[in-house]
């Protein structure tokens, strides 16, 4: 330590100082010079620094921080700094305004069409005809009305324009609470990304907004780098830059060669120091982000300053081209056209069940303004004879306008409107409690596809165990020990060597430090696997920091870090004597290699054997010795990592997660099968997946290693055959000394697959670098919130807070309960809409008037659209959501059971309203509302009918809370006080809208005894349905499903060869009819807009990758309501099923 005091001191000579105050804020280095730095790249960068600095401690004391202690950690000078150098943080995108999110809901189709009827027939209300008292234009306007009345033409327009208000007003509040939600979502995944950083000689764990210029922060593999900086030291340093160039090699950075470290960036290898030069608005990212427009301004005054600046943005723009110059927005194009997730399972199947009912809504409510024109005209001139005169016209024109506002009444009626509504409020519902069960949601609709997950890929480490690795055996001087020998029982040698072994060759950052509570473990930081053996000295009585103050990190040698391909970690170290040690540490068959032929067959048959069976992780430590003057050629690392000598194999055992075992029984019990993939070797991955119980004994289940699984799946040439693939995977349980590659090969294979009896949904949990390209491929991809890396999560869906099986349950179960809710709402609406359309439609050609006034069929559409979708989406999940198997991609959205409850229904409710309409006026003794002329007040008849509707719907939504054909329709209704308080709230309002609505609602007040038939008629709803319940659906083969995934055939082969380009039947077919429903998918579009801001974990960490296209970002966006691509092999065109592709967006 006390050289480093030193050091700090040297760090800041005072004429240096003097020197170069004029600088900014007394810093040696201004902005613009930081900003300049950035911009180059090895060899010209390194020059640069040498003509302005001198080297990069010069870099170092200009910033006045030192490259071993880092900043003081003082508020002022850390405040100073931000004010000077910017702080690390991009301003989000503003958020849409409420009155942009009123103006996007006016938008709506049905909507305008609603506005433009209800201001003609406002119009046409205030204009009084001459002509209107003459007998010449018939009966038109006679009847019983008296002068009020006459006047009262205005309420119905003036009320439809309310109901469309309230309908515009409760979606453009939905949007905004949704965008706020996302938006403190998304600010509370910032706060917690954290990044090490040394501020007086510490290591801190601070949150990446704090970072600022001149911090000394550690890097270390799975970092994604959170600022620009200049490598101070690095061992064995691999960046991914393909965020920033495009380029998928992955670039080597060492401090003598190419220094700059960009961020965005990920660290796929190694470790290494770097000081910070440039944050936020002026780092690469920032700098890409500002020419998007991303940091608040509008993109049109972005555009002028640009061109103001023409030299300042060339500059800028600098970054954006790789290395051959291949220009950035070429490849972001390329990039926007990439596949993204392919469609949800259940985005597919509503698309198509949508605009089969809107072609349906369209046809019938056409088919009613044709039948009441017609019907009025031939009666009007042909049976009556009367002629066109020029005076009757207004009051023709106002018959035909209230034909057509009932003819939208029943497209109204019938286009589902609330199912969007339903969408989002159940997903959003879910993904607010998913939060309290440990589920961060970042894909919206990956909450739901997990409902229909088939199978789980998980990872061993810290998913199915505790991810605390425990030293239990050893084999240290020949001699094999149970448990840890006393220290006494070693030779002082060996002693000595494997402490010095354990200390040096293992990432500094790895340490143990005291327990924060009193009784607790101590806490492992770093590498778990390295936290064991640091363990393990402390066990032996030894210290590992003593050894690591002598010989500091940037006294050692050489490195070669850990790697996947390696599996091993070397570390050189100059000995007094001038000649040079290797320690070395890796999985034993591994590193077994490396040894000496003869030592090599003893180990693993007497002690590496027995370890692993007995489901232990051995790691084989070892050392060889260079003598002076034989330095060999470090850079041909197999020739220095070989002739090792053993110092001790220790078996490491990280113990399954208690509640572990349970869970997967419950997957299992729903249908779901665990399989386990791991870089262990086989006999310890077999002995913890019986542990687990992924396998069981007696089962028929294969375990496979890597090499095997390769061997299995490939043909003569080395490529993988699906057709082989399908022999191995349905058996597969345990994949052992797994590449990534296999992971990805195996996830691929299942999914790609059509061999069963269903296409398989995968769920695949990860935590490590490597685990990235499966879980993108995945269907449902998980990461492990605490030990997972950023690009783990940048990669995935769902990440798990803790890090628990357990959780992924849960997401099971909340999936589930998503598709019900959604299944629930569907059963509950498509019964009104039957009913509504019909009524409509036979009432308005049979008595020239629709039975349900328009204002009443938006009443209807209120309480039966957003109020139901409201009740239905939220019913709290249920463990029995886990006894039955799951839908997989092909199962109907409405199974037959919901169709039989949806037609039986409805049957009930036509039976009642027709009888009512026909004969109601004889059994309550009233006057027939039937064929009432025009603007007469309303009557008690049409009243009845219309409370008599709303009391079925009322009970008939306690009957769609059950969609398997369950009995009991109150089980549970008081766990979901949501539910209970719509269903009062809605009865309440319609007792004042019967009792107090009059004219606008077409309402005439009802007696008790009328109150209480339309009660008892309701109540009858859940007779009725006891008695549907009674039918075996199994008899009605008649009644069909309907709301499938798109299917094979519906795929023709030149699109399935294009892949990329091909367009789904379902949404040709919305370009076709231009169907209100597009409404219905535009309101997601714009709840799900909000998600952009979700849709990376952090914005900041995420910056490069998220927003350095805007287009692929709008692409991933809107994934929930435009067709994404999905690429398909010719060969198989059944991997369509379920998975609308689609175009690209330009």
């Amino acid at each position: 330590m006390g050289d480093m005091a030193n050091s700090s001191i040297e760090f800041h000579p005072k004429p240096q100082q003097q020197r170069e105050a004029p600088h900014a804020g007394g810093f040696g280095c201004t902005l613009a010079e930081l900003r300049t730095l950035m911009e180059l790249r090895g060899a010209e960068a390194l020059q640069k620094i040498e003509e302005t600095y001198g080297d990069v401690s010069g870099l170092c004391r200009r910033l006045k921080t030192s490259p071993t202690v880092g900043l003081a950690d003082n508020t002022n000078d850390l405040e100073k700094r931000r004010q000077i150098y910017g702080q690390n943080f991009i301003p989000p995108k503003q958020p849409k305004t409420f009155l942009q999110l009123v103006w996007e809901a006016l938008q709506d189709v049905t909507l305008i069409i609603l506005e433009v009827a209800a201001i003609v027939s406002l119009g046409l209300s205030f204009y009084a005809p001459p002509g209107e008292e003459s007998e010449a234009c018939g009966n038109v306007s006679g009847g019983t009305e008296d002068e009020g009345e006459a006047e009262a033409g205005w309420i119905e327009g003036a009320a439809i324009l309310l109901s469309v208000i309230c309908v515009v007003l409760v979606t453009a509040f939905n949007d905004w609470s949704k965008e706020k939600q996302f938006r403190g979502l998304q600010s509370r995944i910032e706060q917690e990304q954290k990044f090490t950083v040394i501020r007086n000689g510490q290591l801190l764990q601070v949150p990446v907004a704090a970072l600022v210029v001149g911090d000394i922060a550690q890097v270390k593999y799975g970092d994604l780098l959170p600022a620009d900086g200049v490598l101070i030291q690095a061992n064995d340093l691999k960046i991914d830059e393909s965020s920033l160039t495009g380029e998928s090699d992955h670039v080597r950075k060492s401090a003598d060669k190419d220094p700059m470290l960009l961020s965005g960036t990920h660290v796929m290898e190694g470790s290494g120091r770097m000081v910070v030069t440039a944050v936020g608005v002026n780092s690469q990212t920032g700098i890409i982000f500002t020419l998007l427009g991303a940091g608040g301004e509008e993109e049109e005054k972005k555009d002028k300053k640009a061109k103001r600046q023409d030299g300042a943005v060339a500059m800028e723009m600098q970054p954006l081209k790789s290395a051959e110059g291949g220009e950035m927005e070429d490849r972001e194009k390329k990039r926007a056209r990439a596949p993204k997730k392919e469609k949800s399972v259940l985005q597919g199947k509503l698309t198509k069940l949508a605009v089969q009912i809107g072609k349906a809504g369209l046809v019938m409510s056409a088919i009613t303004v044709i039948i009441l024109v017609l019907y009025f005209v031939i009666e009007t001139f042909v049976v009556e004879g009367r002629t066109w005169l020029a005076e009757c016209t207004p009051v023709y024109v106002q018959y035909f306008v209230k034909f057509f506002i009932i003819g939208v009444t029943v497209l109204v009626v019938a286009v589902p409107e609330g199912l969007p509504l339903a969408v989002t409020i159940s997903l959003a519902y879910s993904v607010k409690k998913m939060m309290k069960d440990n589920n961060l949601v970042r894909h919206l609709d990956a909450c739901e596809t997990m409902g229909n997950a088939t199978a789980i890929c998980s990872d061993k480490t810290g998913t199915l165990t505790t991810n605390r690795m425990t030293v239990v055996q050893s084999y240290l001087g020949d001699t094999h020990y149970k448990e840890i020998p006393a220290p006494s029982a070693l030779t002082p040698k060996i002693l000595d060597l494997l402490v010095h072994a354990i200390s040096i060759n293992s990432a500094y950052t790895t340490k143990i430090l005291p327990p924060e509570k009193e009784g607790a473990l101590p806490r492992q930081v770093g590498n778990k696997t390295e936290c064991a053996l640091l363990g393990f000295v402390l066990d032996l009585k030894r210290d590992f920091q003593p050894v690591r103050e002598q010989i500091p990190e940037d006294k050692l040698y050489k490195v070669y870090t850990f790697n996947s391909v390696r599996k091993s970690m070397s570390t050189v170290i100059r000995m007094p004597d001038g000649g040079f040690r290797l320690f070395s540490k890796g999985a034993s068959e591994i590193l077994l290699k490396n040894f000496r032929p003869r030592d090599r067959d003893d180990i693993v048959r007497k002690i590496i054997e027995p370890m692993a069976c007995d489901g232990l992780r051995t790691i084989c430590i070892a050392y060889r010795d260079f003598p002076e003057g034989q330095e060999p050629d470090w850079d041909n690392e197999n020739e220095v990592v070989s002739d090792l000598t053993c110092i001790a194999v220790v078996g490491i055992e990280d113990p399954v997660r208690p509640e572990v075992p349970e869970a997967i029984r419950k997957c299992q019990r729903a249908g779901i099968t665990v399989r386990m993939v791991t870089g262990d070797n086989i006999n310890t991955a077999r002995a913890i997946a019986a542990k687990c119980g992924i396998i069981q004994p007696g089962e028929d289940f294969l375990c496979l290693e890597g090499k095997e699984f390769n061997r299995r799946i490939r043909n003569e040439k080395g490529e993988i055959e699906q057709e082989r693939l399908d022999k191995v995977w349905p058996k597969l349980r345990v994949l052992a000394r797994s590449s990534p590659t296999d992971k990805h090969t195996l996830v691929k294979g299942i999914i790609d697959s059509t061999s069963g009896e269903q296409r398989q949904v995968v769920a695949v949990t990860g935590d490590g670098t490597n685990d990235g390209p499966a879980l993108k491929k995945a269907d449902v991809g998980f990461a492990m919130g605490i030990a997972g890396t950023d690009v783990a999560k940048e990669a995935s869906d769902i990440i798990l807070t803790d890090d628990n099986f357990t959780s992924i349950v849960k997401a099971v179960m909340w999936g589930r309960n998503v598709y019900d809710s959604i299944s629930k709402f569907l059963q509950f609406q498509l019964t009104v809409n039957v009913v509504a359309v019909i009524v409509a439609f036979t009432g308005a050609c049979i008595t020239q008037d629709s039975p349900l006034k328009a204002v009443q069929m938006l009443w209807v559409n209120l309480i039966m659209d957003t109020f139901a979708s409201l009740a239905l989406a939220t019913e709290p999940p249920t463990e029995s959501l886990l006894l039955r198997k799951p839908y997989g991609r092909d199962k109907p959205l409405i199974s037959r059971t919901m169709m039989k409850n949806i037609l039986g229904h409805a049957v009930y409710q036509l039976a009642i309203i027709f009888t009512l309409l026909f004969v109601g006026e004889l059994f309550f003794d009233i006057d027939s509302g039937r064929n009432a002329p025009l603007h007469s007040p309303p009557s008690e008849h049409y009243t009845i009918i219309f409370n008599t509707f709303v009391m079925m719907q009322l009970f008939n939504e306690i009957n769609a809370r059950k969609i398997h054909g369950e009995r009991n329709v109150f089980d549970g209704i008081f766990s979901n006080p949501i539910f209970c308080t719509i269903v009062l709230g809605t009865f309440g309002i319609q007792i004042v809208i019967v009792q107090f609505g009059g004219k606008p609602f077409s309402c005439s007040p009802l007696s008790t005894e009328q109150w209480l038939w339309c009660l008892f008629v309701g109540v009858g709803e859940l007779v009725w349905g006891q008695v549907i319940a009674t039918i075996p659906t199994s008899q009605l083969k008649c009644l069909k499903e309907a709301g499938h995934g798109p299917g094979k055939d519906e795929m023709t082969d030149e699109e399935l060869a294009e892949g990329e380009e091909e367009i789904d039947h379902a949404e040709r077919e919305l370009r076709r009819g231009q169907i209100l429903w597009f409404r219905g998918l535009n309101r997601i579009q714009t709840q799900m807009e909000v998600v952009s801001t979700f849709k990376r974990s952090a914005s900041l960490q995420g910056a490069v990758r998220r927003r350095s296209s805007v287009l692929s970002q709008l692409h991933d966006v809107t994934n929930l309501s435009t067709p994404t691509h999905v690429i398909l092999s010719a060969a198989n065109p059944a991997s369509a099923a379920g998975n609308p592709g689609g175009e690209s967006i330009p």
